[in-house]
């Protein structure tokens, strides 16, 4: 007899097995699926609420749904982890955001069942309605389904997305999983009943018949029984907003009663419209999981734990994490004048301003997945006269870079972009790792852009941009701990524009910006005993540039290096062209730079993406003796 905990989730290979099981057996495989996913998490980290929340869910998609034919779509995709081990990738589910394993988004060139690459919120709309499209075009008879969670829903993308699927007369399929905010009455057997009917084809027809009808009468008639219509089944099941724009509305259903979900998902895939379909689903992040269901906001990402207990599994740390660091000094500096306001876009913990909230709640704003409003909305509280600070990750501040430009830049007001994960990221992968906002912010005129090489300069910089009133700023920090040096309070604001001298030398001057600071002091140890004193310089302004500071070095030393944990066009650029005003790339100046590479490097643990990306102490050696025309071996890692 097997003592497998999973018999029947050991039978299926793929989707197409599922499709072969009785309800009974659909409910134990759901069972089996939910232990998968908590033993797998429980050994490699990450998100793992969101995923038990859609284990019926997903099941179920999959046996009505003929996948990877039928498209279907994960919003974000950390909740697809049960999706995965489901689609022929359970003997790899324990390699999840390790180096060189599965990613914990949903990507393309992972599995044919992963049709569109997800890490970023409220984009599967959009891209299923481009495949929907695509069939149409192509004159093919499959589905498209999109399955978006209802924080997801809180980003205009989604709505601009389902105003245009409403107009193109095109079939789709959107499920709302809707976890965490009920925007709807509970349900429970009459709506599951309600659903089913809604759902039916008896129904649709005679749906379709009284339009027909209605139609024949007069206009104030007709339109009046076209509204009571739509507003008895919005009053019934919560659906008049999605009606209004354009969606044929199911639901809500319990998510996670297979017999309330197949026969729904069934009449929808029966269903031949012309118009989008809308399934409100109501599920419970964590749900089958205790620990997790008492405290999902814990176990939306994790580290590894427990499985018994839900104890998380953390080093202690050495030193503050960075994040950690900013909100402090953030309340800090709130403490002292109350003009200062902080906005997140659905990320109050994640971006540190949890405990400003808490401290300040009236002056705290949680904006929701919407970093465009969240952007423009600072922007209007600087105008009249507040001093906000825009906390955001450097990714997530890529979606609302137009109105960085045209309501910030332009206007040259004073918000405050406080840019978390900055660099590489480690397991979230190159979906999360912020390689470019050093790029497109230091080439926006008007902007003072800094990056600190560690905890204490952070909190100097918070308290610098704190005090910036005549235009805006922006200064970034990476994820996870800082460098466990002492930090100075009351904080003192650096001068603008200047950088600092950390060590003085002759022959090779590194000129670091943010936390290669480090390694680039490791790589002068190294220089120096090799009997070649090096300067290291950290420049802590990428606008206005130290422009002093640069020149110096480049006159005083043989070979300059400049290293940043930013893509192409960034620090160096601007050092380039402050040399090239000053007329000093004419003499004998040997000048390198060192910057991520112009490539997308997959998830690892970030030493080892750093060691990828050759921006360690060895590879700072080896560029400098190069320069120098002595050679060194260094074994660079191929990139993923």
């Amino acid at each position: 007899m097997s003592d497998s905990k999973t018999p029947l989730l050991d039978t299926i290979d793929g989707p197409a097995d599922t499709r072969q099981l009785s309800s009974e057996q659909l409910r134990q495989l759901a069972d089996e699926l939910r232990t998968e996913t908590i033993d797998a998490v429980s050994e490699t980290g990450g998100h793992l609420g969101a995923g038990l929340g859609v284990v019926e869910l997903t099941v179920a998609l999959h046996h009505v749904f003929n996948t990877p034919d039928d498209v279907l779509i994960w919003d974000v995709g950390h909740q697809a982890y049960p999706h995965k081990i489901l689609t022929g990738r359970r003997d790899r589910i324990r390699t999840l955001r390790q180096g060189g394993g599965l990613s914990g988004f949903t990507k393309r060139s992972e599995s044919p069942y992963d049709p569109f690459g997800t890490a970023h919120s409220s984009t599967s709309i959009s891209a299923g309605l481009g495949f929907a499209i695509a069939r149409d075009l192509d004159g093919r008879d499959s589905n498209v389904i999109a399955v978006i969670g209802d924080g997801s829903m809180s980003a205009g993308m989604a709505f601009e997305a389902m105003n245009n699927a409403s107009s193109l007369d095109t079939r789709m399929i959107v499920i709302l999983n809707d976890n965490d905010m009920s925007i709807a009455p509970p349900v429970g057997a009459m709506s599951a009943y309600l659903s089913r009917l809604l759902s039916s084809r008896p129904y649709r027809s005679l749906r379709y018949f009284a339009k027909q009808l209605a139609q024949k009468m007069p206009e104030p008639m007709e339109r009046t029984a076209r509204r009571a219509e739509e507003y008895a089944r919005g009053l019934i099941t919560g659906g008049t907003l999605f009606e209004e724009l354009g969606f044929f509305y199911v639901g809500p259903i319990d998510g996670h009663n297979l017999d309330h979900l197949l026969p729904v998902l069934k009449n929808v895939r029966e269903a031949r419209r012309t118009n989008p379909i809308l399934v409100h689903v109501v599920t419970q992040k964590g749900k089958g999981y205790a620990p997790a269901e008492e405290a999902a906001d814990k176990f939306h990402g994790v580290s590894r734990f427990d499985v018994v207990t839900g104890a998380q599994t953390k080093g202690k740390p050495n030193a503050p994490s960075y994040t950690s660091v900013f909100s402090d000094q953030l309340v800090r500096e709130g403490e002292r004048d109350d003009k200062i306001v902080a906005i997140t876009a659905a990320m109050p913990s994640g971006t540190g301003l949890a405990e400003f909230q808490q401290r300040f709640p009236n002056r705290c704003f949680d904006v929701g997945i919407a970093e465009q409003h969240g952007v423009t909305f600072a922007a209007g509280l600087a105008a009249d006269g507040y001093r906000p600070f825009a906390a955001i990750y450097s990714t997530f501040l890529q979606r609302a870079y137009d109105q960085v430009v045209h309501d910030v830049a332009i206007q040259k007001l004073p918000v405050r972009f406080a840019i978390d994960r900055a660099g590489l990221v480690g397991a979230d992968g190159p979906t999360h790792a912020g390689a470019f906002d050093i790029t497109y912010l230091a080439s926006l005129p008007n902007f003072v852009v800094m990056a600190a090489a560690d905890e204490s300069e952070l909190t100097r910089m918070v308290a610098t941009a704190a005090r910036i009133d005549d235009g805006p700023s922006a200064f970034r920090y990476p994820r996870g701990e800082g460098e466990g040096v002492e930090i100075e309070l009351p904080a003192q604001p650096l001068q603008i524009g200047k950088g600092r001298m950390m060590r003085k030398g002759n022959a090779v001057a590194i000129l670091s910006l943010g936390t290669r600071m480090g390694e680039s002091l490791k790589a002068a140890e190294e220089l120096t005993a090799k009997g070649y004193s090096t300067s290291v310089a950290d420049a802590r302004f990428v606008k206005p540039l130290d422009e002093d500071l640069i020149c110096e070095l480049a006159r005083s030393h043989k070979v300059l290096i400049t290293i940043e944990e930013g893509s192409i066009g960034g620090f160096s650029a601007h050092v380039l062209q402050c040399l090239e005003r000053h007329e000093l790339l004419d003499n004998d100046l040997k000048i390198r730079t060192m910057m991520l590479p112009d490539s997308f490097i997959d998830h690892d643990a970030p030493e080892k993406m750093y060691a990828a990306a050759a921006l360690n102490a060895p590879d700072i050696v080896a560029k400098a003796l190069a320069s120098l025309g002595q050679a060194q071996e260094v074994e660079a890692p191929k990139l993923a």
